[in-house]
């Protein structure tokens, strides 16, 4: 018998969690650096609120003051610095913007209106200036929010949107969209080990069929589990409303965080007031 269960043994161990969902839950907490630093003692609901300044300062700063923009890196990278995120970190999550650059190197060569010649190749002076403001305000926008996932738990930007009076339902989504991504994916990968354990593994696009029909079943599967959460939801009780995780912060957070925006908001006033 124990040379049978010990034949049986390999086949019957279980695949382990982290070989499982490799995917899942770290790639959410991966997100966060974990780094103790100034920028990460801050409350959730102020560093929200100054990225969305900074964000909106960007987009409201004409393309053409290029000056304007180097001030703005300067101080994400500042920022960057402060909340000790590695740049090289940094430029590998900037790589998540890579379709909106190849989409702003065509501009320049679609574009209408005068052109002008750069090394013999014809451009488009607006195209060209619709391509630097795409990069200069993406790159800049992408760059906030990576420092921001760095630095803050996602626990934390919940409870910061609570405060700042996000409607409780969207937050309550968020937070269900965060957890589950571990889920997901979990599924995703134990049905792809099955279909490669079958002897199907495509790799070209008339064999999409499979991935096709894995991703239907990931969806099924992943409403009947939300079906099943929702029940469990009900038969505890649940009335339609969340336990609120806010806490008290001190309000001496908000004055050297605020300087940032302040900053971007000085720079792009001067900007619209140098346009005109």
């Amino acid at each position: 018998m124990g040379g049978k269960d010990a034949a049986a043994g390999p086949l019957r161990r279980p695949v382990s969690r982290s070989a499982a969902a490799p995917a899942g839950r770290a790639l959410v907490e991966s997100l966060y650096g974990g780094v103790q630093s100034p920028v990460s003692s801050l409350d959730g609901a102020v560093k929200i609120v100054c990225l969305v300044g900074c964000v909106v300062a960007v987009v409201l700063t004409p393309p053409q003051q290029v000056w304007a923009f180097g001030l703005y890196a300067i101080v994400v990278l500042g920022v960057a610095l402060t909340a000790r995120i590695p740049l090289v970190t940094l430029g590998r999550r900037l790589l998540v913007e890579t379709p909106f650059v190849v989409f702003a190197v065509v501009l320049p060569f679609i574009g209408t209106g005068p052109r002008t010649e750069v090394a013999g190749v014809s451009l488009s002076v607006a195209g060209c200036w619709a391509a630097w403001s795409i990069l200069a305000k993406a790159t800049l926008g992408v760059a906030s929010s990576v420092v921001l996932a760095w630095s803050t738990p996602v626990a934390d930007l919940l409870a910061g949107m609570e405060r700042l009076r996000c409607p409780p339902i969207l937050v309550a989504i968020g937070g269900f969209m965060i957890r589950y991504v571990d889920v997901v994916s979990g599924e995703l990968h134990r049905l792809q080990i099955a279909r490669i354990s079958r002897g199907d593994d495509p790799r070209w696009l008339w064999q999409g069929r499979a991935v096709a029909a894995t991703a239907g079943t990931v969806f099924v599967r992943s409403f009947e589990r939300g079906e099943r959460i929702q029940h469990a939801m009900l038969a505890r009780g649940f009335d339609g409303t969340f336990p609120s995780t806010s806490t008290e912060r001190t309000r001496a957070h908000w004055f050297p965080a605020l300087l940032v925006p302040t900053v971007a908001a000085a720079v792009m006033v001067a900007a619209n007031l140098a346009q005109r």
